[in-house]
């Protein structure tokens, strides 16, 4: 049986709230928006770039040392190139498959761009120092030597289990209120891609589920419950993410299981997320309107734009 998971303090992610915006209700409210917003199909799908961009550089550099600006230059716009990233050690096998899901991406971006235009790359933080601090919180302490995502194998699993999903459950929100049959294609196109990526990692990282990271004597297992806490926290909408053993099998499928290979209900459906909380998981502030964590001058396009000018 696996290593019971030790429980992750709440009080290291205590946020302050501010007044958030609330596009359904048209008025600033002084809890966080859970609600569908109002947004036409291309608001909605150029929403997505902003981790389409994301996932496609913190792949292609983690596998291959270099990033969109080699591989598709033009679907960058002339953003600016990202911060920190660099080609992580990792084992043949997983150097392999995160060089597909880099180039994956890249088609992606180009299915976007053909279907609702581009936009330019934000500037995206993918440093050591940026995850380092991500996974400090997840654990609930500073974690020394710091934790770098390009180390090793294990360490950019575990950076790599905290961004796809984010853009997965982002996808699930949005398909209801697509009023476009050929919007609706290309993000049913998009999701089923999505949802292998984060499965393969996940796969990847139970087959490790009870292995020390070394030298914090902290599981992998307890690593993704920690990150999964940490996005539920920054989401603010309850919880819809779970690591990969969650420790009541009662939450487990048909609660018969404490495994959690794919992240889902108690009926095994997708989770599901609105813009308002995706941007307050990247930014890592809990806060739509406050930039910060992988995009420290704000996410692109309508709606991203939206909640900062609200600041």
């Amino acid at each position: 049986m696996p290593k019971r998971m030790a429980t992750i303090s709440q009080s290291f992610f205590f946020i302050i709230l501010p007044f958030l915006l609330c596009f359904k209700l048209g008025i600033v409210s002084s809890v966080p928006c859970c609600e569908p917003i109002v947004a036409n199909d291309v608001d909605r799908i150029q929403f997505a770039l902003n981790l389409e961009f994301l996932e496609t550089e913190f792949f292609l550099i983690g596998a291959t040392g270099e990033g969109l600006d080699r591989v598709g230059p033009q679907l960058a716009g002339g953003g600016p190139p990202p911060i920190g990233g660099r080609k992580a050690n990792l084992e043949d096998i997983e150097c392999r498959i995160i060089e597909e899901f880099g180039y994956q991406e890249v088609g992606h971006l180009r299915a976007i761009t053909s279907e609702v235009g581009g936009l330019q790359r934000p500037q995206l933080d993918i440093s050591p120092k940026n995850f380092e601090n991500i996974f400090d919180l997840a654990v609930g302490r500073r974690l020394e030597p710091p934790m770098d995502p390009y180390a090793n194998t294990v360490n950019y699993l575990l950076a790599a289990y905290i961004i796809p999903y984010v853009g997965l459950v982002g996808y699930v929100g949005t398909i209801p209120a697509l009023t476009n049959s050929s919007s609706l294609a290309l993000v049913a196109s998009l999701l089923g891609v999505e949802s292998g990526q984060d499965a393969v990692i996940r796969a990847a990282l139970y087959k490790r589920e009870s292995e020390i990271v070394e030298p914090y004597n902290i599981t992998v297992a307890e690593f993704t419950h920690g990150i999964s806490n940490l996005r539920n926290q920054l989401g603010m909408c309850g919880v819809k993410d779970e690591g990969i053993i969650v420790l009541d099998p009662q939450l487990g499928a048909e609660n018969k299981t404490d495994s959690n290979i794919l992240s889902a209900d108690a009926n095994s459906l997708s989770y599901a997320r609105q813009p308002s909380e995706i941007l307050r998981i990247v930014y890592g502030t809990g806060n739509e309107s406050q930039p910060g964590g992988f995009f420290p001058a704000g996410g692109i396009g309508n709606i991203a734009k939206g909640y900062l000018n609200q600041v």
